[in-house]
């Protein structure tokens, strides 16, 4: 199964055969001050500045979130899309839960991207899967519903997939075209939140076949050192089938390569190796 992503100038390939695709999770308002108080002012300078800084850090593919209260998201989105589109050549997963917003992106958008997203609650498979065919879109399928997020049941969540991919291809939208997200809760709340979305995830791999993603850091919320339980639950997730995880590639990308290279996703070391000596120029050359 391979899901095929793209810029006006760059092909991004997602599959169990290819190295992590990392989509860069940082432009999105939630949690960050200055950068909800810059859209909020109609600032897209900061956008343009995490994009560029991403795709050096190493992400592959952007997401890219202008959702803060008292925007007009509809006008903006497609504005921080053609500033993002202007400042990289990565391809672009276009995030938001308004659906004149995302086909106002689409109507910009120079490429295939991923649309983020879609969930089995009705009024969802309704407005946002005739966007996904109209503009020939990927798209995320979130395992929740109109019953919200089933917590400790896997076999819920994988349902919720099925009915997803059901419900997209009876549109004519490819099973390629979907990346199934099983949604990571923190363990703060549920010690059993991580076993039942490595559980669900492995399920989705098995039953649909289809690619995964997921936003990782989600895992961690609320503990401390995060980041160290983000890099754990992460290296797990792709031993279970993750394909594309949505994170912060300055922080988790040596943590992803070092999981690949254990996985038999990187012939010989050279990506792990490039991006170790990489790491050590920077080192030197810093002042």
């Amino acid at each position: 199964m391979k899901t095929t992503v793209s810029s006006a100038t760059k092909t991004v390939i997602i599959g169990d055969d290819q190295p992590t695709v990392i989509i860069g999770e940082r432009i999105n308002p939630t949690g960050k001050k200055k950068l909800a108080a810059a859209l909020l002012a109609g600032d897209l300078e900061m956008v343009r500045q995490e994009a560029i800084q991403q795709v050096a850090a190493g992400a592959d593919i952007l997401d890219v979130n202008v959702g803060v209260a008292g925007v007009d998201e509809v006008a903006l989105l497609p504005e921080a899309v053609k500033i993002v589109m202007e400042a990289v050549d990565v391809p672009l997963c276009i995030d938001s839960a308004n659906p004149e917003a995302l086909e106002a992106a689409l109507e910009v958008y120079q490429g295939k991207p991923i649309v983020n997203s879609v969930s089995g609650e009705e009024a969802s498979l309704q407005r946002i899967l005739p966007l996904v065919k109209k503009y020939n879109t990927v798209v995320i399928g979130l395992c929740m519903d109109d019953d919200g997020i089933p917590q400790n049941d896997p076999e819920k969540r994988v349902a919720i997939a099925r009915k997803i991919v059901a419900r997209a291809e009876a549109l004519g939208i490819p099973r390629e075209d979907i990346l199934i997200d099983c949604l990571a809760l923190t363990l703060g709340a549920n010690d059993q939140a991580g076993l039942v979305t490595l559980q669900a995830m492995r399920q989705v791999k098995a039953e649909l076949g289809v690619n995964l993603t997921l936003g990782a850091s989600n895992i961690s919320f609320g503990l401390p050192e995060r980041e160290l339980l983000n890099t754990v639950f992460l290296s797990i997730c792709l031993a279970a089938g993750l394909n594309c995880p949505i994170v912060d590639a300055a922080k988790m990308r040596p943590a992803i390569l070092a999981a690949d290279l254990a996985l038999g996703r990187d012939s010989y070391g050279r990506r792990y190796i490039r991006a170790y000596r990489a790491r050590l120029k920077a080192a030197a050359s810093a002042p």
